[in-house]
């Protein structure tokens, strides 16, 4: 138990942390890690909305049913799957979000109580490293995006010399999207608030006028819906269900770390609750159907299922209608991008070095690494896209939210002394700046959920991925495919009992 009385909360819920509350030049502070003020926190339940429809209308988003189809399952399991994933994936997320309304601070400041002023370096990196990843993956798609429509509408803008082995004019459009991600931005959290609002509509409104384009091109819809599961609802489906399941759930647990980035600025418990109870898993699933209904339509009119929306936004002749698609491709990819991708690496950098990176500095490096990465080529097959990428990414990031989640809510019943997560040899000090307990419950959760990491083997007898077909650790390979909830729970379990064993202070 705490030595001291919980802190008095205010009527809106939040804390508030006078300036004088630890010293103003203390290394681990800066002003964009400092808790948000409570006149600062004006979020409502609509931005939270705003927030998970700009950021989950996005063209991986659309592709993810397409991926598990690919692998056998028809349209409802797909769907079904995606729409489970969601709604377990909520639940972290609002477990972690609760600290931003409560204290106003972002994932790595949280991070300091479990794994010490020092030690919160390991987690708030690891997500940046994935967040610079995506970064680099979104803003290639979005830029392709760009140069396929463009090249609709202005005849010949592919047939120009290459570099790379990419057209100069695809290049130029990646370069584009990358500018205009930062400078948005650069400008601010509130400036990122406000793109969210209009942009999350909008998005909506292109979905539908998508659906609704290739509907009445259809006549109706084609055979996609009635074609049956070539897996069954048997042992083959579960074999593709389960690490499916985890993949989806890993597509959003980047965020179910740093959703405190966010949830800082709400005006209370309530608006990041049903904000994002209303905004993930509806629009998730919403967004999962209508892939799938246009895909269908688009077989029909084709002859072939089309799962890019890009390609099929493409096949129109009619000028208004292509740059209408070019405005929602550029708006959809970069609303998800900035709030998904940026947001993140450019606080947890900031928390490596606060008097040297702040948050406009911590967004141009991740920017900068965005780029170097070349992240791309994770999305060329389903099985390396879902098994392996969002598989292990899934694994890693479950057991820091196990970690998190033990000890802001099973520890501290959520009581942090706020001052003392900025103070050297306070409370969250640890052993010079570290958590031990959570160091070693990360290192076995990890250890567990991406330790059986395994490749499958395509008909042919390929690989297809870079781990050993009998798995990294052969008998953890039956873990593998669970191993956002083994990451989450092992870790979770392990970091409650080192804590009460030792007897940590809290």
């Amino acid at each position: 138990m705490s030595d001291t009385a919980p802190p008095t909360l205010p009527a809106g819920g939040g804390i508030d942390l006078s300036a004088d509350a630890y010293p103003s030049d203390s290394r681990y502070a800066n002003d964009d890690l400092r808790p948000v003020p409570l006149a600062e926190r004006r979020w409502t339940t609509y931005n939270f909305v705003a927030l998970w429809i700009g950021m989950a209308h996005c063209i991986p988003s659309w592709t993810l049913a397409s991926g598990l189809v690919a692998l056998g399952m028809d349209w409802k399991q797909a769907v079904l799957t995606i729409a489970l994933a969601n709604v377990i994936v909520l639940l972290p997320m609002l477990l972690t979000g609760h600290a931003g309304p409560k204290y106003g601070i972002p994932f790595p400041v949280l991070a300091r109580a479990s794994f010490g002023l020092r030690g919160a370096n390991l987690p708030a990196l690891i997500r940046a490293a994935v967040a610079c990843c995506w970064f680099g993956i979104q803003t290639w798609i979005g830029g392709q995006g760009v140069f396929v429509l463009l090249g609709k509408v202005f005849g010949g803008w592919a047939d120009v010399s290459k570099v790379g082995g990419y057209p100069w004019t695809l290049w130029l459009c990646f370069v584009l999207f990358w500018v205009l991600e930062l400078a948005i931005i650069y400008r601010g959290m509130d400036t990122l608030r406000r793109f969210e609002n209009w942009a999350a509509p909008f998005v909506l409104v292109g979905a539908v006028v998508l659906l609704v384009w290739i509907a009445n091109k259809a006549g109706g819809f084609g055979t996609l819906l009635d074609e049956p599961s070539q897996v069954g609802w048997g042992a083959d489906f579960w074999k593709i269900f389960f690490p499916g399941l985890m993949g989806m759930i890993g597509f959003w647990s980047t965020l179910s770390l740093n959703i405190p980035d966010f949830t800082r600025f709400g005006k209370g418990q309530r608006a990041q609750v049903w904000g994002q109870t209303l905004g993930l898993p509806t629009t998730m699933t919403l967004f999962a159907l209508m892939s799938v209904l246009v895909t269908s339509g688009s077989e029909k009119v084709y002859g072939a299922a089309i799962w890019d929306p890009v390609a099929l936004a493409g096949k129109t002749d009619n000028v208004f209608g292509l740059l209408f698609a070019l405005i929602t491709v550029f708006v959809a990819t970069i609303s998800v991008n900035i709030a998904a991708n940026v947001v993140s690496p450019a606080y947890d950098l900031a928390n490596l070095a606060p008097k040297l990176i702040n948050f406009r500095t911590g967004a141009l490096i991740t920017g900068v690494i965005g780029v170097l990465v070349m992240p791309w080529k994770l999305t060329s097959t389903p099985e390396l896209y879902i098994f392996t990428w969002l598989g292990v990414v899934g694994g890693l990031l479950g057991t820091v939210a196990g970690i998190l989640i033990a000890d802001y809510w099973i520890i501290r019943r959520t009581v942090l002394h706020l001052a003392d997560l900025y103070l050297p040899n306070g409370r969250y000090w640890y052993s010079g700046g570290w958590n031990w307990n959570a160091v070693i419950a990360f290192a076995v959760g990890g250890v567990l959920a991406v330790g059986g990491s395994y490749s499958t083997v395509d008909a042919k007898g390929a690989k297809q991925g870079p781990f050993p077909v009998d798995g990294l650790i052969p008998f953890l390979k039956p873990l593998a495919d669970y191993g956002w909830a083994v990451g989450l729970g092992s870790s979770l379990i392990l970091y409650v009992a080192l804590t009460k064993a030792r007897g940590a202070r809290v």
